[in-house]
């Protein structure tokens, strides 16, 4: 089997630079942006006013005690969902609990944006739950259960679509303990209680750290559903005002920037506050670790727990369908609708936004796909298959925009569209060697000084063109999903068989197209779906890039659908119901094609 050969140091370089254009510099546009003394004009000097004036002003620093507040709310709140649901789960055996936990992984087919639909009509000052207590006689007027603003709402819906994270890391976390442990602790007289806080909870923190790290900055960054709430004072929302704004205001980049400092500086402070000490004193289990029955009432309380979590956590979901089939003004100050029709799903097919907003999510998330395809297959032999040095170079960078706020990188990518090659003139070091070389006058030198790529990619012009940028955001925010499962697919493949056909004679393409490919497409496939239909329901990239009506993803369409009067918001629910059919549709069938090894996609 060829190692090493110059092909693939050839290869590693020209993804090095991909993944440097593509995800490393719209980072460094950003946070370069935020130092500038003027980044309008990409002046060369250096200022940390931009920065502290966040700070400084009252407004920017309440939307970042709001959002660090929904963070920790929707955190702790994921948690006491999960925890005890993972503890149940992973110890106990009780009636229906393979298919109630099944269940619990429903959250994940809906964007909580576009859930805010259906809670609002649930929890609203005239909604189902205060219309039912009214009619009771438990209260006299409606009680603001989403807060002032939409504060408790945007937590309850982020709470309700992201524990399932943390519920498979803790049970993950569980499964992996050593049952030796707790005997031994037991056998020396300590108690239940004792033993949880002493020795399980120890071991597990690793997993309850990793969980309520993406939580927490998922929630900490979060875009779609403070929009869709109206909640302003809020830094993504801020952020996304402000977009208009970068080719003549320092502050977008300032904002940005300290979004993302902060979200760094948080995660290091919560490993070193939680996560430090629990990796040394953590084992694998020695042997499995056994589960007891829950017999008679036990057994079926337990199960009845589990299952009213599943309707809570599919309480929007509900909420999102339901409005979908409202006669238009029909579902308000009453427990149900009063009427109802099926109109808005043919509407959701046939909208000029909808329809044109379907046909852009399909060619953006399907092109984002084959991308992903061909990179991955090329970087998870790359990973698997050389002993390149800095390997772990690479693998770092490909799973990189799992902890990057896809709405830092999707304002990068705005920033990259107001620089060179796409607008302005060349820096400084290029012109320079036109200089030197007396090509300075050249139409050569006068195309490339021009902005050459402002007409193949532009955000924010009067005839914007987003597409290459959205695929370029599409494909790098899921390339991850697809590279961890063509790694754990070429893992799972024995080297004798490329080293067979390569002794045969076959040549690196006939072994990769004849050899590989057919050994790994399920992991292909599955990977694919999900990097497809992820993509295709992507918030922060659709918001933030498309500005046109005509360029709007799905996910813009619902938005602009939402605010629009009369019928919008009906056909923007009929709307999530499709995209909850496609990601439903999708992860069956991606789990079906990898079974258990589908949780190897998402292990960073």
């Amino acid at each position: 089997m060829d190692r090493n050969r110059p092909r693939d140091y050839i290869l590693y370089v020209g993804i090095l630079a991909l993944l440097a254009v593509a995800l490393l510099w719209p980072i460094w546009l950003t946070i370069r942006g935020a130092f500038l003394q003027d980044a309008a004009s990409n002046a060369t000097g250096w200022t940390f006013y931009h920065i502290t004036e966040v700070f400084q002003d009252p407004v920017l620093r309440l939307g970042l005690f709001n959002a660090f507040a929904i963070a920790f709310c929707t955190t702790v709140l994921s948690i006491l969902i999960s925890a005890p649901l993972a503890w149940l789960v992973a110890r106990w055996e009780f009636p229906c609990k393979s298919l109630l936990s099944a269940f619990l992984l429903v959250p994940l087919i809906l964007p909580p944006f576009v859930g805010a639909i259906g809670v609002q009509h649930l929890l609203g000052r005239f909604g189902t739950l205060n219309t039912l207590l009214i009619d009771l006689g438990w209260i006299n007027e409606g009680i603001d259960f989403l807060g002032d603003g939409g504060f408790w709402g945007i937590v309850i819906l982020e709470a309700l679509h992201l524990y399932p994270i943390i519920y498979l890391n803790i049970v993950a976390a569980l499964a992996n303990l050593d049952p030796a442990l707790e005997e031994a602790a037991s056998n020396v007289g300590a108690g239940s209680w004792r033993r949880t806080f002493r020795i399980i909870l120890p071991l597990i923190r690793p997993g309850v750290f990793a969980g309520s790290t993406i939580v927490f900055i998922w929630s900490f960054t979060e875009l779609g559903t403070p929009l869709m709430f109206q909640f302003e004072n809020v830094t993504p929302v801020q952020i996304f005002n402000g977009i208009k704004e970068m080719e003549a205001s320092t502050r977008p980049y300032a904002l940005t920037a300290v979004l993302l400092f902060s979200v760094v500086m948080l995660y290091l402070l919560g490993r070193w506050v939680f996560g430090g000490r629990a990796y040394a004193m953590y084992a694998k289990a020695s042997r499995a670790s056994n589960t007891r029955r829950l017999a008679g009432w036990h057994g079926w309380l337990a199960a009845g727990v589990v299952f009213s979590v599943v309707m809570l956590a599919a309480m929007p979901h509900l909420g999102v369908i339901i409005t979908s089939l409202t006669v238009e003004g029909q579902w308000y100050a009453s427990i149900l609708p009063r009427s109802w029709t099926v109109d808005h799903y043919g509407q959701a097919l046939s909208h000029p936004l909808a329809v044109g907003s379907i046909r852009n999510s399909l060619f953006l998330a399907g092109t984002a796909m084959l991308i992903d395809v061909a990179l991955g297959i090329l970087i998870a032999r790359i990973l698997v298959r050389t002993r390149l040095p800095g390997r772990s170079l690479l693998d770092a960078l490909v799973m990189l925009p799992l902890a990057v706020p896809g709405l830092v990188m999707a304002f990068g990518y705005v920033a990259m569209s107001l620089r060179w090659p796409f607008q302005g003139t060349m820096p400084g070091w290029l012109d320079g060697t036109f200089s030197m070389f007396g090509l300075d006058g050249t139409s050569t030198y006068l195309w490339l000084n021009d902005g050459p790529l402002h007409a193949v990619a532009d955000i924010l012009g009067s005839d914007p063109n987003p597409i290459p940028l959205l695929i370029v955001a599409y494909a790098v925010r899921r390339m991850p999903y697809v590279v961890r499962s063509a790694v754990a697919g070429l893992e799972q493949t024995p080297v004798e068989l490329e080293e067979a056909a390569a002794n045969l004679g076959a040549g690196w393409w006939l072994r990769l197209r004849r050899v590989v490919f057919p050994l790994i497409a399920a992991n292909l496939v599955a990977g694919g779906l999900l990097a497809f239909s992820f993509a295709m329901l992507e918030v922060s990239d659709s918001l933030i890039l498309a500005q046109r009506a005509a360029d709007y993803p799905i996910t813009k369409a619902i938005y602009v659908l939402f605010e629009r009067l009369g019928d919008g918001q009906y056909i923007a629910s009929a709307m999530g119901v499709w995209a909850m059919l496609l990601l439903g549709t999708t992860l069956v069938g991606a789990s079906l094609l990898l079974g258990k090894r589908m949780g190897a996609i998402f292990r960073v």
